[in-house]
This record gives structure tokens, C-alpha cells and sequence, in this order.
């Protein structure tokens, strides 16, 4: 059986391939392969490899005619913009030797030509490189067209993430209705378990294979036959697509190292994703830090204490931020890891310990202070390094993360975290006790709008909820919807279809008095500024938010066993929220319980329920 080594190092692996063209290259990357990098060396890999410069891949961008070769790193289908925007900057700069390295596998790029038959060599990429030379205004010139899938990011030493399919979203109920509505009517599909890859969008199909293949190449190179399972309608597409691969037949023949991988719809269980129940300092960190921009696994850390600025307007914005990926040191590397994975006061001593280790290390004047560790605390330790920069460069990774905690621990939204804890176990207790509408309602008195003008986010009172909070806690509660007490199902539904109006028109009404956009309410009305966003705009917006949510209220009502994720209370315990994964996990290493109907054993075209291999190891 391979180690979790081999896989964690996969990424690195993949960036080698990459890193061995870049030699006296410019680099150009797209935002989705540079945060993969971000995880697995950042920029200094680059340069540590001989590349001469980096930059956005932008049609804005191009080369000095003393910069001859150019890299392309790219997370799409050498298709539409992306070849467009080669074209700009390869016809505005003085390339002799070109390489662009595409994420997405050949085999994908064939389905997306529409070409079903099996064809020896890479005639697509073949083609691309002709068009580089032609491009480049010399066909003697060197083009050269590659797949790496360098689509994973090692974040920990037992967590990989794949940002590059973050807006990979599972199905649900409203997604059955628009692809029905396609089909001929006697062809229409009876659930979301019926739906195939096939009856998909063809972007969405072109996703699923990108990540299948990226995936396959994950076990190509560690030698390993891996067994698919799948929880829920998107999980089973996936999981089939995997299993159907002609390299994953051919290694479940030959392979010598065997794993199971699991693929679990999220949507199965969002109480947990948007609840504030965890008691984890990196999931904080992430709540209330801004993302680094152009990344969804990352945030920006403000780097001022480590200098002899005075915080004001001008300096805002002079500093480039820190972050939490910190591959270089030790220290750092150790520190992250007790961050993730231990609860948040421990987690919050070894970010201590660790910065008065480095100051003393460095011999810098440090006032130690027992007990509480407190955001200013940690700031006085952070405070001594500004004067060395030797020091600052030996410790930098370890600094950023006590920054990154201290500025969490001190942000003013952290006040809220325990005021939503104590709403949402108020929302569980009465889930056992009345019908959904009933406990739904009590969400609309928290939906006041803003008074006055100039008023930001921010500066709402201690007992108001933010835009935000009020569609985190609609999430919350729609996720565990199927937990409430039943009443007569008639009367409840026409009850719900009520409350939905009165939640749909007063959440609108507390948008649209909004002074300040959220990058949540961004996306949600597809608006910028307050200034764009109309009354009927904001209320469209929130009518097809609670579609979405009346989609997830049924994500589990396909499952035949693990249908629940609540525990209601019996008079002696209190109400008790069990989360979907864990009880996944203990179906799967508890060897005394019998099969699990719900875990679907994808084998080629067929499927089947079976206990994952990982339960007997």
C-alpha cells in the first residue's frame, strides 16, 4: 500500500516536470495553476529553477526582444480566450522557443473537439504547436505543447485540495429540472441518481473528466489500483468517470499498490461547512482574513508589525501581504500543522512557544507573560525582528502565522462567532420540538436593514446579523431541514411557500440598504457596487438563492441509511448536530458494521455497495 507521502509528493512531482522548461524563460501562469504553486514552492521554485521573470497570463503582458523563450502555464482547454490571449502576447514580444503546459489531459481535449474515436499520438497539441511557430513567424522555430496535471495543492502533510475545481458544485433538484427540460419528455430522468455524464452541459462534462483524468494520473504515477466509491448523484458521475478510465482498467490488472477514494456531494451535509461550532483556529483565520486575491485556499496577513510604519491611509497598501503556505522552514511547516489539525487554545500556545523559540534563537529582548495568550501578546513578540532582517528572513514563515493568528484573534467580526454558535443551537433544540416553517421563523426577526447612511458592515450592533450571516444561518438551517418534527405535509408546504415570500422580500429589503457589497452578496447578484443593485434585481437574486436552498433541503432523500446528521435532544442531553463525514468514517473503519447501502462501490460500468478497502486496513 503506498504511503500518504507518495500522494502529498505527487504535486511536487508534477511541478518538476514544469520547473525543468522554465530555464532563461519568461513564465506566464494562469491565477488557478499559480495558486497550486503557491502550496508547492511559490515563485521561488521558479527562479530557483532559472526563470527570468514571471508573469499574469494577460494579453497586456509581453517580452523584450532579449527574452526569447517564453513558458505558458495553463489551468483550461488550449481553446477560445486562452489561445487568443497566447496569440497577444507571443505577437507582441520576440519568442524563439515557446512551451505551454496545459492542465487538461490530451484524451479531454479530443471530447471537447467532438472527436470520439481513439487516435494514435497528441494530434491537438501537434496542431498548437504549428500554430506557435506560425505565431512566432518562423516555423524553424521550437513550440512545444504538454500535459502536467499540476491541478493539486499540498497543504498539509495529510491534506491535499484541488482550488482549481473549487466552482465544481454538486447537483441538486433545480440542476434535474433544467437538464429535463432538454430531453424529449419521454426520456426525462425520474431523479438526479439517474443522471449520467452524458446528459450534462458539455462544460460541466469537460470539468468532470478534467478532474477524473488529474486524478487518474495521481494513481498512474504512485502505481496504485484505486477503488471508487460515491455518496450522492455528482459523486457517483465522477467516481464513474474515474473508474472508467482505459489506464484505471488496465491498473486494476497489473498495479501492485491498491487504495480506495471516496467522493462525497458536499451538499450531503453544509450544516457543518457554515456552522460555528469548530473549535479550530485555521478555520477562523479563514472566516474573518481576507483571501489572497485570486485564491480560495489562502489569505492575506498584514505584514506591518514587521515594520517601523506607521499604520495610516498611505501604508495601506505599499506592503505586500503574508500568507499562511510556508514550505521553507521547519518551524513553520510544524507550526502549521498543530494549527490545523489541534483545537484552538492549544493551537494558540504553540503559536507562542514557537515565537518566543525564534526570538530566542535570535537573542531579541522579549517580555514573557503567562497564562491567557492574548493578540497583543503575540504581537510583542513579532515587534523585536523589525530591526533584523536576518532574523526576519530566517523566521518569516513562522511570523506570518503568528501575525495571521493575532489578527484573527483581534478582528472585530470574531465577536460574532460565539453569537451565531449559541442562535444555531437554539435553531438545533428546536428542530425536535416543531415543524420547518416554524423553526425557519424564527430567522425573520434577525433580518432588519441597515438605518442610516454610512454605515458599514461592520459597525452593526452586537446583536445584528450581517447579510452574510442571516444566508449562512438559511444554509444551516436548510441543510437539516429534513429534521424537523413532521406535522400535516400539506399545510406545511403551503406554510413554507409563505414564509419563503416574507424570508425572500424581507432579505432583499436588507441587501438593497447595504452601503457595502460583500464578496458574498457579489456573487449572489452578480453586482459590484450598492449603486448597481436595484430592488428587483436584489429580489431575483434571493428568488433563485431559495430555490438553491429548497434543492439542498433534499440532498439526502435519495440515501436509504445515513438520511440524518441530528440527534434531537432527550430531555437529559441537548440537541446534538453529527456530522455527515464522520459518520462516513466510521461506516468505513468500524469492520463489525455491515455494509453500507448509501456508499456506492463504482467497478467500471457497473455499481455496486461495498465496504472501501481502507475499513480492513
Amino acid at each position: 500500500m503506498p504511503t500518504v507521502a507518495e500522494y502529498t509528493q505527487f504535486p511536487l512531482q508534477m511541478w518538476g516536470k514544469v520547473l525543468s522548461k522554465v530555464k532563461k524563460a519568461v513564465v506566464f501562469m494562469d491565477d488557478k495553476c499559480a495558486e497550486t504553486l503557491h502550496w508547492s514552492g511559490g515563485a521561488a521554485a521558479l527562479f530557483e529553477a532559472g526563470a527570468k521573470n514571471v508573469k499574469q497570463f494577460s494579453s497586456f503582458e509581453a517580452c523584450s526582444a532579449d527574452e526569447p523563450k517564453a513558458v505558458f502555464v495553463v489551468s483550461t482547454l488550449l481553446k477560445g480566450r486562452t489561445i487568443d490571449i497566447i496569440k497577444d502576447v507571443i505577437s507582441l514580444s520576440h519568442f524563439q522557443y515557446c512551451v505551454v503546459i496545459t492542465t487538461v489531459a490530451h484524451s479531454v481535449h479530443l471530447v471537447a473537439n467532438h472527436v470520439s474515436v481513439e487516435m494514435d499520438g497528441n494530434p491537438v497539441f501537434e496542431q498548437f504547436e504549428e500554430k506557435l511557430c506560425e505565431w512566432m513567424g518562423n516555423m524553424n522555430y521550437t513550440a512545444e505543447v504538454l500535459h502536467v496535471p499540476v491541478v493539486l495543492a499540498p497543504v498539509s502533510q495529510h491534506l491535499i485540495l484541488s482550488p482549481q475545481f473549487a466552482q465544481l458544485f454538486p447537483l441538486l433538484s433545480p440542476d434535474l429540472d433544467t437538464i429535463n427540460a432538454k430531453r424529449p419528455e419521454k426520456k426525462r430522468f425520474a431523479s438526479l441518481g439517474d443522471v449520467d455524464l452524458n446528459s450534462l452541459p458539455a462544460e460541466l462534462q469537460i470539468e468532470v473528466k478534467h478532474l477524473a483524468s488529474a486524478l487518474n494520473s495521481m494513481f498512474e504515477t504512485t502505481g496504485t489500483r484505486a477503488e471508487s466509491f460515491a455518496v450522492g448523484p455528482m459523486s457517483r458521475i465522477i467516481a464513474g468517470e474515474l473508474a472508467n478510465h482505459p489506464q484505471a482498467k488496465n491498473r486494476r490488472k497489473t498495479a501492485q499498490n491498491k487504495a480506495s477514494i471516496i467522493f462525497i456531494d458536499r451538499t450531503m451535509d453544509l450544516t457543518g461547512a457554515v456552522g460555528h461550532h469548530g473549535d479550530n483556529l485555521v478555520e477562523k483565520i479563514f472566516t474573518v482574513l481576507k483571501p489572497l486575491p485570486g485564491h480560495v485556499t489562502d489569505v492575506q496577513v498584514d505584514m506591518l508589525e514587521l515594520t517601523a510604519l506607521q499604520r495610516s491611509p498611505l501604508t495601506q497598501n505599499i506592503l505586500a501581504p503574508g500568507c499562511l503556505a510556508q514550505s521553507e522552514s521547519s518551524a513553520a511547516r510544524s507550526l502549521w500543522e498543530a494549527m490545523l489539525t489541534s483545537k484552538q487554545k492549544e493551537a494558540v500556545l504553540e503559536v507562542r512557544r514557537q515565537l518566543v523559540e525564534a526570538a530566542g534563537k535570535e537573542k531579541l529582548p522579549i517580555k514573557m507573560s503567562m497564562g491567557r495568550v492574548t493578540p497583543d501578546q503575540l504581537c510583542s513578540y513579532v515587534q523585536p525582528f523589525q530591526g533584523s532582517r536576518g532574523a526576519l528572513e530566517s523566521h518569516s514563515g513562522v511570523l506570518q502565522l503568528g501575525l495571521a493568528t493575532a489578527q484573527t484573534l483581534r478582528h472585530p467580526s470574531l465577536a460574532r462567532w460565539d453569537a451565531c454558535l449559541a442562535f444555531e443551537r437554539l435553531l438545533l433544540q428546536a428542530l425536535g420540538d416543531a415543524d420547518f416553517p416554524s423553526v425557519l421563523r424564527q430567522l425573520l426577526p434577525l433580518m432588519k436593514p441597515r438605518e442610516g447612511e454610512g454605515v458599514s458592515g461592520s459597525g452593526r450592533g452586537a446583536d445584528e446579523c450581517s447579510p452574510d450571516e442571516l444566508v449562512l444561518l438559511l444554509v444551516y438551517l436548510y441543510s437539516l431541514a429534513d429534521e424537523a418534527t413532521p406535522t400535516d405535509r400539506e399545510n406545511e408546504e403551503e406554510e413554507l411557500e409563505r414564509l419563503e415570500r416574507e424570508l425572500i422580500g424581507a432579505l432583499t429589503l436588507v441587501v438593497t440598504k447595504e452601503v457595502e457589497l460583500s464578496p458574498l452578496l457579489q456573487k449572489l447578484t452578480g453586482c459590484s457596487s450598492p449603486e448597481e443593485l436595484t430592488m428587483a434585481c436584489a429580489h431575483s437574486a434571493m428568488e433563485r438563492m431559495f430555490e438553491t436552498l429548497r434543492g439542498l433541503s433534499q440532498s439526502r432523500d435519495q440515501l436509504k441509511q445515513l438520511r440524518s446528521v441530528y440527534t434531537p435532544s432527550d430531555g437529559i442531553h441537548q440537541a446534538n448536530y453529527r456530522p455527515f463525514l464522520r459518520q462516513i468514517l466510521e461506516e468505513v473503519f468500524n469492520p463489525d458494521r455491515p455494509e453500507c447501502p448509501d456508499i456506492e462501490h463504482m467497478s467500471g460500468a457497473s455499481r455496486t455497495s461495498s465496504r472501501p478497502a481502507s475499513a480492513c486496513s
